[in-house]
Formats: structure tokens, C-alpha cells, sequence
């Protein structure tokens, strides 16, 4: 049930249309802009059967195993273990990588929730996402997540310019739906499929629009085409360049070109309410898998910065410990936010324990707003040398070499390979083409920030602080009649309403 990396990789093998750079890729796995992502994915399926990971990866349920990632939360355990699992990937591949499945399955989860929302249009819609979630944990695909289009000019509604800016219904058969339009995705050129759904965007002033269609796309579909950005694979050694020749996970605009739909993928269609519905929900589970991720950028980041600190004694300085503690601080800040939104976990809507919504949520705003002012901490940290250093052929040529090991030589402990090593690290955690992208891409990738912070309003327990200030203060009764935090979601409840205790009595196992 759970594939291994070779039957992965003959997945996406289907005759796909993928361009990058002006060529049409002949074979996605061993294309070198794809290659070092499709083989991380790959082993992330065999740790799965390898002995010294399987039990992190996996779990058993009626006698088969399954990949711990997609399976459903219904415990505390369940998000522990998700937890370790997504971290020993990590250390396995040694970097962090963003788009490998277990972080976007949780946005099916979120319409599972919402299948009263659906059973108002067709009960079909309900047992289709039940249906999918099931597939998901049985056939193990590497599943993603399409949202974002092109857009157009957002001044105007979809219907006063070119429609395909935004993904649409064009056609209706018995076989299925039949969709126009693009969508940014990450990873889509090797992932085997996608789920689809409207991005924040006007879909349409009418109640039922064509505009507001979710659904699973099959990435090896007839009509399907993607054009990818330029990679950082290749462009220049790996000895100079390591996180960006191991780890770029290239972008496509992924375009529909009257592709057939069909109804057994559909989530929803004309239902502008579930539309609205997944767009307020889609994050409450995925949001922890992506905030983990920048939880373990921040010890790269403390990483390379101490051991710069450290291999010409600056650690000892009150100056260096004062940024030290800076960054550990914001490490630690992620770190209580995903603890915490389990400790203190919510049942949702649909019977599933969702990580606690106020704390998920100002987690995520808390790493991503401090992400960038931290990297310039650690840049600091690190020191001008890893902008001036010189690449590896030249510590290697025999004449240049010599001198290179001289000065960069300080001690029997840090001798310049290592020295070179470590500064070319934090140059492409730090500094790099491919450190740029990523910094925007993580204040982007799950909504931009004012969506991060409206998700913290609608999911804030205002009526705690309110209630408090009201019996301090003194006041009427009657000011308490406003409901508190504006359209606060109803679905969502919070630990300060409930009798339970604040905190676990025991988090040793977290």
C-alpha cells in the first residue's frame, strides 16, 4: 500500500507536458532542474521500508502499513508522531524541503469538514471528498495543491476580461466537468496530483458561479500543460551552492486547457459558499506542517551562524550572545506556537482533533513576519566573509589553493575546507539567488500576510480579554451584547471557553 521510490518515480513517467527554460522536458525524473527533488521525494517513500525509519514513517491500521503523514487526526498522538516523522525527513535529506504531500493533504481535511457545507448542493460532493481522502491514504500519491492563478487585473471581475485568468467551468458532460484556465503550483512537474480550489479572489458576484469549482486534478491529464521558472539546479557547483542545487522545488504555471474533470474528482462546483468556506478553513491543519518547516530553517539558521561565531571565538562576546539569543528566541517562539496548538488541540467540525486555531494561526504570522529580520541577524552572525569568499576551484588550484588554505586555516579544529564549507552554506541559506526566493515564497505560500492575520482575527478568542476588562472595569451588561471579534467562525472552539486544564499534565512525550 505504501509505494516505494522506483514505483514513484514510473508515476510520473505518464507523458506529462512540462517546458522549463524553452524545451519541452523529454523525462521529468533524471532532468536535472527536476531530478534532485524527484529523488528526495523518492526516498522519502522508502524510508517508509527502510528498517531504521519505517516505524517513524508509517503506521499500521487492519493489518496494513500507511504513510504516517496522510493519515487522519483524530489524537494528540497522531499529531506527535506526524510531527516526528516530517523531522526525520529532514535529517534524512539533510535540508528542509517544502512540497512533499504531507503538508498539503491536510487542505482535504478542511472540506472534510466542511461536508454539511457541500451536502447543500449535491451529497455526491461529500462522498467524493470522503472518497479521495481514503484514495489518498490507500494509494499513497505524492498529492499537492493548486490555488493561486494568474488573475489578471483585480480591479475587474473575472467576466469583464479574458475569463481564463482565473480557472473556470467551460462545459458540462456526462462524463464530467471540463475546466480553462492556469494555476501557480509548486512541485506539480513530479507530483502525481492536485488539489484544485479557488484562490482569494472575486469568483463572481452570482450565488452559483463557474468560477467556484474544487476538485482533484490528475497531473498526467490530457490538455494539461506546465511551464516552469528557470531552476537553481546546475547553475553553478554544488560545492558553492548546496541547498540550492539539492533543494529547489520549481514552480509551473499550470495550464488547463480544456481539461476533462471527472464527477467522482469533483468537491464542488457552482457553490460559491464552499468556495468561501475552504478559503476561510484551508490552512487549519496544513498551516503546522509549513510553520514546522521555517521552525527548522531557524536552526539552520542558528546552525550556521554559531559555528561562525564559534570558529573564531566571537561566541563569547555579550554583542554575538545578544543576536544568539535573538534568534533563539524566535526559534523558540515557533517551537511554544506548535506545541502549544497541540497541547491545547480542538475537535473540528468534523470529528477530527485540529491543531488549536489561535495558536496555529499567530505561530504562523509570528514565523513568517520575523522571518526576514532574522536572516539578517544571522547574516550579521555569519560576517561579510560569506559575500567575498572565493568558490571551490579555486581553494582546489594548486597555486591559488595554498594561499586560500593559509587564510582561511584557523585553527587544527577549523581548517579551511571546513571553513569554505560552512561559509558557502550560509551564503545559500543567506544570501543567495535561491535565499531570496524562498524568503518570498514563504511569505507567500500559504496566503499572503494579511490573510495570515485575518485568519488570527477570525480565530482569536476575543471574548476573553473582553469579558475581563468588562468585570474590571465595571461595565453594563448590555456592552457585552456586540458579539466579539466581528464574524468570529462559530465552528471554531477555544480552550478559555472549555473546563479544561490550560496545559497537558505531562508534555514529555511531546
Amino acid at each position: 500500500m505504501i509505494r516505494t521510490g522506483e514505483q514513484y518515480i514510473e508515476s510520473i513517467r505518464d507523458g506529462r507536458e512540462v517546458y522549463v527554460n524553452g524545451e519541452k522536458v523529454k523525462d521529468v525524473p533524471s532532468h536535472p532542474m527536476f531530478k534532485p527533488l524527484v529523488d528526495i521525494r523518492a526516498r522519502i517513500y522508502d524510508m517508509a521500508h527502510d528498517p531504521a525509519t519505517a516505524d517513524l514513517m508509517t503506521y499500521e491500521d487492519n493489518g496494513g502499513r500507511f504513510a504516517m503523514g496522510l493519515k487522519l487526526p483524530y489524537t494528540q498522538e497522531d499529531w506527535w508522531k506526524k510531527r516526528r516523522a516530517t523531522d526525520a525527513v529532514f535529517e534524512d535529506a539533510r535540508g528542509v524541503i517544502t512540497r512533499v504531500g504531507d503538508e498539503t493533504v491536510g487542505e482535504m481535511w478542511s472540506l472534510f469538514d466542511g461536508q454539511d457545507v457541500l451536502n447543500e448542493v449535491d451529497s455526491q460532493f461529500s462522498e467524493n471528498i470522503k472518497r479521495h481522502i481514503e484514495k489518498v491514504i490507500v494509494e499513497d500519491p505524492f498529492h499537492v495543491s493548486a490555488n493561486t492563478d494568474p488573475k489578471g487585473d483585480r480591479s475587474k471581475p473575472p467576466q469583464e476580461q479574458d475569463p481564463d485568468f482565473l480557472l473556470h467551468v467551460v462545459k458540462e458532460t456526462d462524463a464530467g466537468i471540463v475546466v480553462r484556465g492556469a494555476k501557480y503550483e509548486t512541485a506539480a512537474p513530479y507530483a502525481n496530483q492536485a488539489f484544485t480550489k479557488p484562490t482569494i479572489a472575486n469568483w463572481g458576484s452570482d450565488a452559483l458561479s463557474d468560477y467556484a469549482v474544487g476538485f482533484i486534478c490528475d497531473l498526467g491529464s490530457a490538455g494539461i500543460k506546465m511551464i516552469c521558472r528557470t531552476g537553481f539546479a546546475g547553475r553553478a557547483p554544488i560545492e558553492d551552492y548546496p541547498l540550492s542545487n539539492r533543494f529547489d522545488e520549481v514552480d509551473a504555471l499550470v495550464i488547463f486547457d480544456n481539461v476533462l474533470i471527472p464527477w467522482e474528482n469533483v468537491l464542488f462546483y457552482r457553490h460559491t459558499r464552499a468556495a468561501t468556506f475552504i478559503r476561510a478553513t484551508l490552512h487549519r491543519y496544513s498551516a503546522y506542517a509549513f510553520v514546522q518547516r521555517i521552525l527548522k530553517f531557524a536552526d539552520m539558521m542558528i546552525g550556521a551562524a554559531l559555528f561562525n561565531a564559534r570558529q573564531t571565538g566571537l561566541e563569547k562576546q555579550p554583542a554575538v550572545q545578544e543576536k544568539l539569543a535573538q534568534l533563539a528566541v524566535y526559534r523558540e517562539g515557533i517551537n511554544a506556537h506548535l506545541t502549544a496548538a497541540i497541547a491545547l488541540a480542538e475537535k473540528s467540525p468534523g470529528g477530527l482533533l485540529m491543531p488549536n486555531q489561535s495558536q496555529l494561526y499567530t505561530g504562523r504570522v509570528h514565523a513568517c513576519s520575523n522571518l526576514a529580520p532574522m536572516m539578517h541577524i544571522a547574516r550579521e552572525l555569519c560576517g561579510g566573509q560569506i559575500c567575498v569568499t572565493p568558490d571551490a576551484a579555486a581553494f582546489s588550484d594548486p597555486e591559488a589553493g595554498k594561499w586560500l588554505k593559509k587564510y582561511y586555516t584557523i585553527n587544527e579544529q577549523w581548517v579551511s575546507d571546513d571553513r569554505r564549507k560552512l561559509l558557502a552554506f550560509a551564503r545559500d541559506l543567506l544570501n543567495s539567488d535561491y535565499a531570496g526566493h524562498r524568503l518570498t515564497f514563504q511569505l507567500f505560500a500559504q496566503s499572503p500576510p494579511f490573510a495570515h492575520l485575518g485568519a488570527v482575527f477570525r480565530n482569536f478568542y476575543w471574548d476573553g480579554p473582553l469579558r475581563f476588562v468588562h468585570k474590571a472595569a465595571g461595565l453594563s451588561d448590555q456592552v457585552l451584547s456586540e458579539k466579539p471579534g466581528g464574524d468570529q467562525d462559530s465552528t471554531i472552539t477555544n480552550w478559555f471557553a472549555s473546563n479544561q486544564p490550560m496545559m497537558p499534565h505531562d508534555l514529555t512525550s511531546a
